[in-house]
C-alpha cells in the first residue's frame, strides 16, 4: 500500500520534506479482534508538527532509534476492509471511525472507561498510523458511522473533535445560562469546542483569536462575542464579564503566551481547561490559594465520548469545517497547517 512516512525530525521545521510517499507492506490481521480499515479521510493534526518537531520523542522515541520510520495519522475513518476471527458486529464495507489509543480493554483504567490512560499503542505517535491506504486497529475502537457521515469528513472528530468535544462537556456541566465561556483559538479545534458547548449549555461565548478568518468561523457557529487577540483581549474579556473573568476558559492554544492570558481571564473559583501545549503554565502558589481557580487538562476523550460526538454530528449539532488533500499532498497539507492557511481541519484522503 502506499503511505506517507517520517524519517526524520526537525525541531525547527525548515527542512523542504518532511514526509515521503512510499510503498510499504499491508497491515495483516494478527490476533483475533483486529481490525483493518480502509483509509477514507486522515486527519492532520498539530500534533503532528509537535512529532515532526520532536516534542514527542520523550515519551515516544526516547533514545531517537526506536520509532523512525513513522505513519504518521491518529484521526481516521473509513470502512473495515477486513476482521478478525472474534469479530462481532462489523463486516467488510461498513463505514467507521476510529477512536485512537488502542488497547486491551483489561487494565483498570479501561475497565472504568478512561480508554485514553489505558495500556497500549497511539497509531500514529508510538506506531503507524493513517497517512496511508490502510490501518491496523481493534474491534473495540471502531464506531459505526451513520448512513449521514462520510469518512473524509469526520476523519478529525477521531482527536480534534473528541479532544475539543471532551473539554467543553466538562465545562458545559458547570455553566449556568447567567454565566460565560472563553474560547481561546477558534481553529480546528476549538471551532468544534464552540458547538458542543453551544449544544450543551446556554451561557454567553466569548471566542478569542490571533485571525480574522477564524472568528469569522466562530461567529457562524454560535459565538456571541468575539475577541480580536491584538494585546488587549484580557481586558476585551473583562469587559465582558463585568471585570471578574469568565467561570470557564478553555484554552486551544496553550502556548505564545495564552496560559497566562487563559488564567487572567478567569473568574475566581472558575475553571481553566487547557488543551493546546507548548508552554509552561507558571502561576504563584500563593494566587492558587486566594482565587481558588482550577486547572484542568484534557488528553483526547473515551469511546463513548466519541460516540456521544458522533450523535450530536448525526442530528447536524455540529459539523466540521475541512480541507481536503490527496494523500500525496501530506508535506503540502502540513505545511499550510504550520502556516494557519487552513480553516478548520485538513483531511488527507487516499
Amino acid at each position: 500500500m502506499k503511505a506517507q512516512v517520517l524519517h526524520h525530525y526537525d525541531p525547527a521545521l525548515t527542512a523542504p520534506v518532511w514526509v515521503t510517499e512510499e510503498t510499504v507492506p499491508d497491515p495483516r490481521i494478527v490476533k483475533s479482534n483486529d481490525v483493518i480499515v480502509r483509509i477514507g479521510g486522515a486527519g492532520v493534526c498539530r500534533t503532528d508538527l509537535h512529532i515532526i518537531e520532536g516534542i514527542w520523542r520523550p515519551h515516544t522515541d526516547p533514545t531517537g532509534t526506536g520509532l523512525l520510520p513513522l505513519i504518521m495519522g491518529h484521526e481516521n475513518a473509513g470502512w473495515v476492509e477486513e476482521v478478525g476471527a472474534e469479530v462481532e458486529g462489523f463486516r467488510k464495507g461498513d463505514p467507521v471511525i476510529v477512536h485512537p489509543k488502542v488497547t486491551g480493554g483489561t487494565c483498570i483504567a479501561c475497565r472504568r472507561g478512561h480508554d485514553m490512560h489505558g495500556d497500549g499503542k497511539f497509531p500514529g505517535l508510538d506506531s503507524n498510523g493513517g497517512y496511508a491506504e490502510a490501518l491496523l486497529t481493534s474491534s473495540r475502537n471502531l464506531i459505526a458511522l451513520p448512513r449521514t457521515l462520510a469518512p473524509r469528513d469526520v476523519a478529525p472528530y477521531a482527536d480534534a473533535g473528541l479532544t475539543a468535544y471532551r473539554a467543553a462537556k466538562k465545562a458545559a456541566q458547570q455553566l449556568l445560562p447567567d454565566q460565560a465561556a472563553v474560547v481561546i483559538g477558534a481553529g480546528g479545534l476549538g471551532h468544534i469546542g464552540i458547538q458542543v458547548l453551544r449544544a450543551m449549555c446556554a451561557a454567553r461565548i466569548i471566542v478569542v483569536d490571533i485571525s480574522d478568518t477564524s472568528l469569522a468561523l466562530a461567529g457562524e457557529h454560535g459565538a456571541d462575542h468575539l475577541v480580536k487577540a491584538d494585546g488587549g483581549e484580557v481586558e476585551a474579556v473583562l469587559a465582558l464579564t463585568g471585570g471578574k473573568g469568565a467561570e470557564a476558559v478553555i484554552d486551544f492554544v496553550g502556548e505564545k503566551g495564552t496560559t497566562k492570558k487563559g488564567l487572567d481571564m478567569t473568574r475566581a473559583a472558575g475553571s481553566y481547561y487547557v488543551v493546546g501545549y507548548g508552554e509552561d503554565i507558571r502561576v504563584p502558589t500563593v494566587d492558587m490559594v486566594i482565587t481558588e481557580k482550577n486547572i484542568i487538562g484534557n488528553l483526547v476523550g473515551t469511546w463513548a465520548e466519541l460516540t456521544e460526538l458522533m450523535a450530536l454530528a448525526d442530528r447536524g449539532l455540529v459539523e466540521l469545517a475541512t480541507r481536503h488533500y490527496r494523500l500525496s499532498e501530506a508535506n503540502q497539507a502540513l505545511r499550510d497547517l504550520h502556516h494557519g492557511k487552513i480553516r478548520g481541519r485538513a483531511v488527507l484522503v487516499p
